[in-house]
């Protein structure tokens, strides 16, 4: 099976090449790698001529435009990116005859939840930033392109959130420098007590995608891909430091202390839906455990 994946540089993408490479139904030449300049979010009517070139049969469309206060600051420019690329994405693959994996993003609620339960797929969105506003619609396209072209099975819309892994600069080594900097000047660190959400990582939800296109054929619908379990950002604070040898006291404030550009939803956890095997990924603290070991070492290799 001939499988592309967009924004290959990115975290993620290159999370999906590395899982896609040892998949057995990928063959001998393994995944197909688009990255800039070749696809570009900026330049998308250059993607009908990647897949005449590269004859994919399954498309991940793993780029996106994720600087969540930059799309507030612009918009527009995350319409462009994150709604109108896949609009002439899936387009282009509806008219290849290709199947299109879209991953998008628990923001696209509006965290207002106060049941304790994760969203589910059927829950009806309700973005209250732009960056989610972005993502929605970009959902929105890619399923009236497939449902115009009478293929809306070949779409899969695969939510995620709080996504970390290789090759760093994420929220574990992000909370390790400051408790680095915090405990430096014999101060706590200051972290946040009242967003909620289902830390995911890159490697996890590439092995789910993956599991999801090697299922025989590409199931059609909604999926929310996340490791299991909530965790707000303070409790993932303190298992990264925990698993790092970082003691330092945490105080756990507000959001609010914070101005920033973009509002994220209070409640961010998925409901994790079962992958075909039956089997939804496994809890974020063991995740977590399987990425220490290479934080620790960039904490000692990279400077402050």
């Amino acid at each position: 099976m001939r499988v592309a994946v967009t924004g290959a540089g990115g975290r993620l993408g290159r999370a999906v090449l590395a899982a896609l490479a040892e998949a057995p139904f990928t063959g001998i030449s393994g995944p197909i790698a688009w990255r800039r300049p070749a696809y570009d979010l900026d330049d998308p009517s250059a993607v009908a001529g990647l897949i005449a070139r590269d004859r994919p049969e399954v498309i991940v469309h793993a780029a996106a435009w994720t600087d969540v206060d930059g799309c507030a600051r612009d918009p527009e420019l995350a319409q462009r990116r994150n709604a109108e690329a896949v609009e002439a994405l899936a387009g282009a693959a509806v008219a290849a005859g290709v199947d299109l994996i879209l991953v998008s993003t628990n923001e696209v609620f509006d965290g207002r939840r106060t049941d304790g339960l994760g969203y589910r797929p059927s829950d009806a969105p309700n973005p209250i930033n732009a960056y989610g506003a972005s993502k929605l619609a970009g959902e929105r396209a890619a399923s009236a392109a497939f449902a115009a072209g009478g293929r809306p099975q070949g779409l899969a819309i695969v939510r995620t959130a709080w996504l970390y892994g290789p090759p760093g600069n994420d929220f574990p080594e992000k909370i390790a420098r400051a408790a680095e900097r915090a405990r430096a000047a014999g101060e706590a660190l200051r972290v946040v007590g009242d967003e909620t959400g289902s830390p995911t990582s890159t490697s996890d939800l590439a092995d789910g995608i993956v599991e999801l296109i090697g299922a025989g054929e590409l199931l059609g619908g909604i999926w929310h891909v996340v490791n299991g379990g909530a965790a707000t950002r303070a409790d993932w604070a303190r298992a990264v430091l925990a698993g790092v040898g970082i003691e330092v006291p945490i105080e756990e404030v507000p959001a609010a202390t914070w101005v920033r550009a973009s509002t994220p939803p209070a409640w961010a956890v998925l409901e994790p839906t079962p992958l075909p095997s039956g089997e939804p990924l496994r809890p974020w603290p063991a995740a977590l455990a399987d990425q220490l070991p290479a934080l620790r070492r960039r904490l000692v290799s990279i400077p402050a």
